[in-house]
Formats: C-alpha cells, structure tokens, sequence
C-alpha cells in the first residue's frame, strides 16, 4: 500500500527537524504524565507566558468581528486609533477575514510592508515583489522549492543552523552544503570556508545554487557585520547563487556594538553592477521580533533582481494555497505600521513593546 512505511518517499524518511524530534516527543509523554514541562524547544514566547501587545490584538479583534464596529458602545471597549485601523484593513479586503486574498496578499499590506523596508533601507522597494505567507518558513520553502531540482543541487547552510534549513532540502530532495561559523570572530563566517564547502560540494558532482544567511544568527544570537555581509554578497555574484536572507529576528538585537544591517541595504550601497545582478530574497516574520506572534503565522519575502518570468512561476505556485492566512497579513501590516506617537495608542504600545524587546 501506498502509505505502508516502507513505500513512503525516501525523502520524507530521511528528513530530520530535531525540534520537533525524538526530545520534544518524550518531554510531551512527560507532560501527558502530569509533569511540568517548559519547552523551549522553539521560539514560542506566548506559551512562555509573554502577554500579546494589546494595540494590535485590538485591531484584528474587530476586523474578526466586525459587526462590533457597528455597536454604539465600541469606543467604550476600543480606542479611536484601533476602530480606525480595522476599518483601514476591513476596506482592504473583498469579504473580510472569511475570505481569500489575492495569492500573494492584500495588495495595501504588501504597501505597508514596502514603505516599512523603504524606511528601513532607505532604498524603493516593490510592493509586486513581496509575497506574504503562513509566516517565513512557508515563505522559505516556496524558493527552495523553486530552486531545488534534484539531488545534484546545493544549497549552502551556516552550521549551526536553525534546522528548518536542513529538513526542507532535504525533503525536496536536494543536497545540504554545510559552511562553519566561526565562535572565536562572534560567529561571522570566512569567504575562504565557503569557497571549501562549494569546491568540495562540486568535486562531488554537487550544483551549489542558492546561500543561506540567518541574521541576526539562530540560534548564535550574532548580527553579521557590514562587511562580512559585503564579502557574502560579492561572493553570491562571484558564484552566481542566490542570497537567501532570513532575517526574522532583526529586532531582536540585544548587543549593542554591533545593529542589524539588511542584506538588501547592504546590496545597494555597493552599486553596479551587484545592486542590479545579485539576486536576493528576504524573509521576515511577526512570529519573531518582540511580536511573538507564533501561532498567527504572518510572513513576508522580498525578491530582488528576480526575473519578471521567474516571478510569475512563484507566483504560480503560491496561488496553489490559494492564500496566505488573512489574519495574520493584518497582523504583518501592523507590525511594519505600528501606532506613531500622538497615537492614542502610542504610549501603550511603547511600554509593551520595551517590556518584550
């Protein structure tokens, strides 16, 4: 039969995502067992007992429930700033929450999501190259399953590494190419590592297509620096791979000689030709920063310098999911568009916010 273990597909046998492993089942068992357990297998602040911030709970609280916005006692329940925003969200949508969005999201989020990268970057950015997802990492298996054509292709992955990297390739059937970060330079990484792990992976018939970047690192916690992130970028035009950013946790910054920097800010600032050849995509999330929001799974990727035909064929394979959870696009709009002081809203939002960051 076709679902007996030993006709499975080999490729899901051998895919491992150790924090979901063989621990989290037996700490679950325990738990079963009336023990109390902590899990701190993922980052899931809520469950940790982090409160959610009140502003943007609010707002999807009456986009959910709209008819509430009608009810003459909303202002009692509800500041203005909020009734506000749900309406903004409410008109952005054909049907509301209950209904599909277009297969790469609101078209007025992805607005938002734009002018917070413009802001961030001070660089334009495409609102038709950005596609929200059921958070990043649905976002980061839509481009490798884009890029991963067989076990002959490779992408490079930083050890250590979040394993959500090593399970995907290894599930699409393609083939991991480790390179090292090095503890002893705050786990920044050596050009002359990567230029071992593509030489080695080729002498083994191995097609390295695609660079993996996590920054701020997870689970090393580092923000790459300005010019390592130069040298990678160099190194991607060099080789020709595509840049993967996952930059989820680029708010959770908890050093301060060293900030965030995006790959995307650092691709334009060293010009032509690498500002117009590299090609890069970006990954954010509401479920990191000082959101938390794990289980909204709220997403976005950014494509730069993605041919407009290539495009299309991502587009084309988001549009089988049909949409992105529209709730938790509201949710992404808020996090790039929170409230601005001389907001109502504003000074609450700050002291939960510092509480959390």
């Amino acid at each position: 039969m076709a679902l007996d273990y030993d006709a499975l597909n080999e490729n899901v046998k051998k895919c491992q995502y150790a924090v979901r492993g063989e621990l989290y089942l037996r700490a679950s068992e325990l738990q079963k067992e009336g023990k109390k357990i902590i899990f701190t297998n993922v980052g899931n602040p809520h469950a940790l007992g982090q409160k959610p911030l009140t502003f943007p709970r609010q707002v999807v609280a009456l986009c959910q429930a709209p008819f509430l916005l009608d009810d003459p006692n909303v202002g009692m329940l509800f500041p203005a700033d909020a009734i506000a925003r749900a309406k903004h969200y409410l008109s952005l949508t054909s049907g509301g929450l209950g209904a599909y969005s277009d297969s790469r999201g609101i078209p007025g989020v992805r607005k938002e999501v734009a002018e917070f990268i413009e802001r961030r970057d001070g660089y334009p950015s495409d609102p038709e190259l950005i596609f929200l997802t059921d958070g990043a990492s649905k976002g980061v298996m839509q481009i490798l399953n884009c890029v991963i054509r067989g076990e002959g292709d490779g992408i490079l992955v930083p050890v250590p590494q979040y394993p959500l990297y090593s399970a995907t390739i290894s599930l699409l059937g393609g083939s991991l190419v480790p390179y090292y970060l090095d503890e002893s330079e705050n786990w920044g990484l050596d050009v002359n590592n990567l230029r071992q792990s593509v030489a080695q992976a080729r002498s083994q018939g191995i097609s390295v297509r695609a660079m993996v970047i996590i920054n701020p690192g997870n689970p090393t916690g580092q923000c790459l620096s300005e010019a390592n992130l130069r040298e990678i970028l160099r190194f991607c035009y060099n080789e020709k791979l595509v840049l993967l950013g996952d930059e989820v946790y680029q708010q959770n910054i908890y050093q301060d000689e060293r900030p965030f920097i995006s790959a995307k800010k650092v691709l334009m600032d060293m010009g032509l030709p690498l500002s117009k050849e590299v090609q890069l995509v970006s990954f954010h999330t509401v479920s990191k920063g000082y959101w938390g929001e794990c289980g909204q799974r709220g997403g976005y990727f950014e494509m730069t310098n993605i041919p407009p035909r290539v495009v299309e064929e991502i587009y084309k394979v988001a549009s089988i999911a049909l949409s992105p959870n529209v709730s938790a696009q509201i949710f992404m709009g808020l996090m790039v568009s929170p409230p601005k002081p001389g907001d109502i809203s504003y000074d609450q939002f700050s002291r939960e916010r510092y509480i959390y960051v």
